[in-house]
């Protein structure tokens, strides 16, 4: 494989997880962890994602401005937001993780919404702040550098003793058999708690996220109640979600 065929395919994975690892990508990529190390150097350099320990993060997820032109698949996420904001209705209970699909729904709400926002997410609780008729509540704890999400036992032990009627969730990974996964400690003990918390789960994710694991579950499938993709409900892509009990969006 050439260089630029393999940074390539680093720069998707990088855009689909937000976070890749060097022995991931070594794995996957067929190449020692030694020419990942320097292929990320080069692409950060190059100002195309951020270098962080063992890994690498999506440039577009480490901003605190809000361009749609950096975000990865930003037509796709903005569908998604979209076909998401009937789940809402006024006086409502509502968890939203972090994430730019996230990000996105939040800045699209409809304005009369009346509802009561919780998240741990600094972007989004920010974007929500904006709106003129709904309530965000931040839930403090411990930022992670990675996720730009508040992790930690004071989030954990805040979900607990809440009860929402929905929670919109993106996610790095998600497939038919296993359930949702992600790779970072942090994120998937929040991300359980949220979902043990809510009533009902609808899950926000580019058709490319499909029918990947990682390694570390956050929830079984049959924890899910909605799948919210780009795609059309009766794209094959997502006839085993449905087979699975899911209500796919």
């Amino acid at each position: 494989m050439l260089k630029k065929e393999r940074q390539a395919l680093i720069m998707r994975e990088v855009n689909i997880r937000n976070k890749v690892l060097h022995a991931d990508l070594s794995k996957k990529l067929a190449v020692s962890e030694d020419t990942i190390r320097r292929d990320l150097q080069e692409l950060a350099d190059e100002g195309k994602l951020v270098k962080v320990r063992g890994g690498a993060l999506s440039k577009s997820f480490q901003t605190n401005s809000y361009r749609g032109a950096e975000i990865y698949k930003y037509q796709e996420k903005t569908a998604i937001a979209r076909k998401a904001v009937p789940l809402l209705s006024n006086g409502m209970l509502v968890l939203i993780s972090g994430g730019t699909t996230t990000i996105e729904l939040a800045r699209i709400l409809p304005q009369e919404l009346e509802a009561t926002f919780y998240t741990p997410s600094l972007l989004v609780a920010l974007q929500l702040a904006e709106h003129p008729n709904s309530d965000t509540i931040l839930i403090g704890g411990r930022i992670s550098r990675n996720a730009k999400i508040t992790t930690g036992g004071e989030v954990v032990s805040i979900l607990r003793d809440i009860r929402p009627d929905l929670c919109l969730i993106g996610t790095n990974s998600i497939d038919a058999r296993i359930g949702i996964t992600d790779s970072d400690w942090e994120v998937v003990d929040v991300k359980k708690a949220m979902i043990q918390a809510s009533e009902k789960v609808a899950v926000l994710a580019i058709s490319e996220k499909l029918d990947n694991a990682q390694k570390i579950r956050i929830a079984p499938i049959n924890d899910i109640d909605y799948l919210i993709t780009e795609l059309e409900p009766g794209d094959p892509l997502l006839g085993p979600y449905k087979t699975a009990g899911i209500q796919v969006i």
